[in-house]
């Protein structure tokens, strides 16, 4: 006990300040420190055990702010129309993936590669250009040409039609190669 009384009253001062600053009142600022003082007393030697008694009673003191702020958050709920409606279709452009393996397959060799490195298994285009020996510039403009015929490719052969507002109105989708 006489341990708890010691570094509680060097710190008490300190730790009062710390904690009514953080915690908006000094109502509740003494609430959190009367429970900092609970927990040093439910230590099973005091404090005589620990090496620095401070910084045991702060660290103490900024889990229970943590827990406090993690208690008080508000709940919001979340409307009901936020689901889908059942049997409501997703995008069209969802379905685009069944096009995606054969145009693949008819682009160039030097096209496939570059957007399934970059696009499909997310190389990054440094990574892409050092691999290939290029410069980033070069490397950059592969992909963003590769991406282009790509567009180009699937617009013709999967016959998308596009929207005003350049969403993917609709498609045909294409079997992939047997």
């Amino acid at each position: 006990m006489r341990c708890i009384d010691d570094a509680w009253s060097r710190h008490e001062t300190e730790l009062r300040r710390f904690l009514r600053h953080r915690a908006g009142s000094d109502a509740e600022g003494d609430d959190l420190l009367q429970e900092v003082f609970l927990r040093a007393l439910r230590q099973k030697s005091g404090l005589c055990g620990i090496d620095n008694p401070r910084a045991w009673l702060f660290h103490a003191a900024r889990n229970l702010l943590i827990d406090r702020l993690r208690l008080s958050k508000a709940q919001v709920p979340l409307p009901e129309d936020l689901a889908a409606e059942p049997g409501e279709a997703p995008p069209a452009v969802d379905g685009l993936s069944q096009c995606l393996p054969r145009v693949l397959s008819e682009l160039s060799p030097e096209d496939r590669e570059a957007l399934t490195l970059c696009d499909i298994e997310g190389m990054t285009q440094q990574d892409f250009a050092r691999l290939k020996g290029i410069t980033l510039p070069a490397a950059k403009s592969r992909v963003q040409r590769a991406r282009t015929r790509l567009k180009a490719r699937m617009t013709e052969v999967c016959r998308v039609s596009f929207e005003a507002s350049g969403e993917v109105a609709a498609f045909v989708p294409r079997p992939p190669l047997e």
